[in-house]
């Protein structure tokens, strides 16, 4: 491990899994923290709750498509859904540079309570902390969330589930929020219409888990977008994963943009976008269930689970030929959550 922490560390790539193998989990390993689930499965004398936490430090803070507050919510109930649990309560803690707008600042908080609103949460508690100017960069946002979750679905976050033949779907197309983040910062001289996904998706969780047994895995695509996810997955069992590239949601415009820039959907940030792994005979309900949803409507099987290359990301491309999906070692842009 390096000796001074670089921007590269908060990836969701390569180098963050060192961090967090290498120190965090060193000195606070216990058996809840040492799965490295999205959100924390604890048991209570009243069952299991998922529990995380999860900081916003994105630039620039307003940005097509929504803004910190609204990804700060989002994102945590992302983190809850994704582990099999109904959002119920968060916190939230603001650290606020002197000088920032009032307004602004009631922009975020509004559009945090729209949020909270909309998905059924509350916000219950939390902390305000205000610093010298240029002691921090407008307003960095920190939320935890707590969830209830029946003891039928606390194994998805695991993945200890996941079987060979399983099927791999995605709710829409990738990179939608890392491009409306990278236009909005570095004026790059690109017009586009591309808005971020920030979403929060446990309406879609809910619709699906209430609906259908054979959910073996889900996970958020945020930092390390796709091809970190997958990665993880395949670092848990004896098993590879083959993609079809054919068959990945793709946004025109998003795909024009890559190329332009020499970047890849497949490594970049959604804020929106969920990938479940699924019993191969439940895929296609599934998938009808999710078409029905708003958030799901462009979902696709993109792949599935193999006894071939085993800890492998393998995808088959659009010309024929075979291309490996390594982990991200760094990031493509930082500061985007």
């Amino acid at each position: 491990m390096s000796d001074t922490v670089s921007l590269n560390h908060g990836s969701g790539g390569r180098l963050s899994h060192e961090l967090i193998d290498n120190l965090f989990v060193k000195y606070f390993s216990n058996s809840v923290l040492n799965a490295q689930t999205d959100s924390a499965i604890v048991g209570l004398d009243s069952g299991h709750v998922a529990f995380t936490t999860d900081s916003y430090v994105v630039d620039p803070v307003f940005f097509p498509g929504g803004n910190i507050g609204k990804l700060s919510v989002c994102g945590t109930i992302n983190d809850l859904s994704v582990s099999g649990a109904v959002p119920a309560y968060l916190s939230a803690g603001f650290i606020i540079e002197e000088g920032f707008s009032i307004h602004k600042l009631e922009q975020i908080v509004c559009s945090m309570a729209e949020e909270a609103e909309k998905a059924g949460v509350k916000i219950v508690t939390g902390d305000t902390k205000v610093v010298n100017k240029g002691k921090a960069d407008k307003i960095y946002i920190n939320t935890a969330g707590i969830g209830t979750i029946d003891a039928a679905r606390k194994e998805i976050s695991f993945g200890t589930q996941i079987r060979l033949g399983d099927k791999i779907i995605v709710n829409g197309d990738l990179g939608r929020h890392e491009i409306a983040i990278m236009t909005a910062r570095e004026k790059l001289g690109i017009e586009t219409s591309i808005e971020s996904d920030c979403a929060s998706l446990n309406s879609l969780t809910e619709s699906v888990l209430s609906a259908h047994g054979g959910i073996h895995f889900m996970r958020d695509l945020t930092r390390g977008g796709l091809a970190g996810v997958l990665n993880e997955v395949v670092a848990i069992g004896e098993f590879g994963i083959t993609l079809n590239e054919e068959m990945i949601p793709a946004n025109d415009k998003i795909r024009s943009i890559c190329e332009l820039l020499g970047l890849d959907a497949l490594f970049m940030a959604n804020e929106g976008r969920i990938m479940f792994i699924t019993d191969s005979e439940e895929a296609d309900k599934i998938m009808k269930t999710m078409k029905n949803h708003p958030l799901g409507k462009n979902c696709a099987v993109i792949g599935e689970i193999t006894d071939l290359h085993e800890g492998t990301v393998l995808m088959e491309t659009e010309i024929g030929g075979r291309r490996i999906i390594d982990m991200p070692a760094g990031q493509q842009l930082p500061r985007i959550c």
